[in-house]
This record gives structure tokens, sequence and C-alpha cells, in this order.
């Protein structure tokens, strides 16, 4: 006899399921390392979203399709403080449907797809936490981290809500505590400047700097609220920080308005949105509290 209860799960699970075909047909399997392909999205018509980590060679790549044809693909371009890269093909397949990662709640019931070995496979779990983490690059400023399990294979494929629209692209090199999604505003971004120059801009001044606490006397003499920052140990010639004014024994503060007290903050201040702007470097210089303007350069 069939209940209640039972109807309701056989509902979920073809809730399930068919998030899983609607997705499905924009996954590619990647072709581009010795051992097992890893997975990619197809993100925009001729354009593969792939994780960076597992495309161990730069020539000869090819992606094989939902439908089992198997397509050559150029690589664009790579990013790996995000571990995404971008692939072009010559191919007609419709792009995955993206979702609003700003509907995403702790809570959320997600899909990881990816290609395990060749074969289509799923991992369900909830969205476990929304915040920032930090890479190689320094700060990311919004990453999902699903409870759920990336198989092998499973880096640069979707994460996908029970509409099966993608909300992130799932990798497990960014994060020793298990997977992270980069949500699709980021793979937005990424994808625009590396289909378009081949590398992400990030910003940069040119100084050397550790972190310092702050004395209590000099804090008190000038009404801070800051108990640290970072001095500028090295000024590097020409540089954008030479051109704005900015010396040795400067104690950074904030940039924008934004305190920094760690490298990686000031890396996550100098976006790629920053290269060829003026900033407000506010530092203590000499005992006195004063701000520099600085344009921000790219980093090389």
């Amino acid at each position: 006899m069939t209940t209640p209860t039972n109807n309701a799960l056989t509902g979920f699970s073809d809730t399930l399921a068919s998030a899983v075909a609607q997705a499905t047909p924009a996954l590619v399997s990647v072709n581009a390392r010795t051992r097992l392909p890893s997975t990619g999205v197809i993100w925009r018509q001729g354009v593969v979203v792939a994780a960076d980590h597992t495309i161990e060679r730069e020539d000869d790549i090819t992606v094989t399709l939902a439908d089992g044809t198997t397509v050559p693909a150029t690589l664009a371009g790579r990013d790996p403080s995000t571990d995404l890269a971008v692939l072009k093909i010559d191919n007609q397949t419709a792009p995955a449907q993206i979702g609003d990662t700003s509907a995403v709640k702790v809570g959320h019931l997600v899909l990881a797809l990816g290609f395990a070995g060749g074969t289509l496979g799923a991992s369900s779990g909830v969205v476990s936490a929304i915040g920032s983490g930090r890479s190689g690059g320094g700060q990311i400023e919004h990453i999902l981290r699903p409870d759920l399990t990336l198989y092998p294979g499973f880096s640069g494929g979707p994460l996908v809500n029970l509409a099966g629209q993608v909300v992130g692209i799932n990798t497990s090199h960014l994060s020793r505590a298990g997977a992270v999604a980069l949500p699709t505003a980021t793979v937005n971004a990424v994808v625009d400047q590396l289909s378009t120059k081949g590398r992400i801009a990030r910003g940069y001044l040119g100084v050397s700097m550790q972190p310092v606490r702050l004395p209590d006397q000099l804090k008190a003499s000038l009404n801070l609220s800051e108990n640290g920052g970072l001095i500028i140990i090295a000024v590097e010639n020409d540089s954008p920080a030479a051109k704005g004014g900015l010396l040795i024994g400067d104690i950074l503060l904030s940039i924008e308005g934004t305190p920094v007290s760690d490298t990686n903050d000031v890396q996550s201040i100098l976006g790629p949105n920053r290269v060829g702007q003026p900033v407000a470097v506010r530092v203590v210089r000499g005992g006195a509290d004063t701000t520099v303007q600085v344009t921000v350069g790219e980093r090389p």
C-alpha cells in the first residue's frame, strides 16, 4: 500500500533526479591531465569553465560533451587564486542555466554533479556556511561551503539548486576543510577577464609590509581605534607606492576606509576593479595621522 510518506519521499526523489537531468546537458568531461578527467560546465556559448588545478597541460586539451562527442578545446586563461580556468570550444551546445547565488541560504539543499571516471555522478547535501575565504591570491569575498562529497573528478563541476540551476562551481582545491563552491557572480567576473585578457588583473602597490602593533601612547595621542597596522619596510622604485608618496616606516591603517592589519587584507581590497584607480591610504607617519592618494597599478 502506498502511504502519504512514501508519496512525499518519491516526489522529493523525483525532484532531485529532475534537477540532475536539467543540469546534465551542459556538463563536460575535461581531458587535460594524465589521470582521470575532471568536470567542466558550458558556462556560455562556446565557453567552458573548469577547475584550474585539473588543467595539467595547456595544449592538446579536449572535452567530452554530455552526448559523448569529444571536441578540441583551447585554454583561454587560468586563475589559480580562484581555481578557475576558461576553455573555448567550437560547439553550439546550450549553456547551463545560471541561478542566483544570492538567493541561496544556509540550510538549502544542493547537489554537486560531476564525471567520476567518465560516469555521471551526483552528491547531495546542504549549504553549511556562506562567507569569505583565503587563497594564494588573497581574500575571496564570497564562497559557499556545501556539506557534501566531491568525488574524484568532480572539481570544476556545478553546484545546483533543486531547479537544476547552477549556483556555483565546486572545487576541493581551495580549502583543506572540505568542498567549497565559487558563486556565479565570481565565476562571471573571472570568465569576463580571462576571455578578454587571458589573465586576472590584480592590484599592486609595490611595497613590502609586515604587521605591527600600535603603542598605546600613539593610539591615545592620535585618538586611533586600530590596534595595529602594516609597517612599510621596502618601497619599489617607480612603483605606484613610490609615485604616490608612501615611505619606508609608514604604518598603513586603512585603504579606502577599510582597516588593514594583514597583507591579505590589502590583497583583498586591491581587486581587479581597483587597477588604475586612485585610493586613499591612511598612514601613521612620524607620529602623525595622514592620508595619501595612490593610484593602484597592475601586479606584474
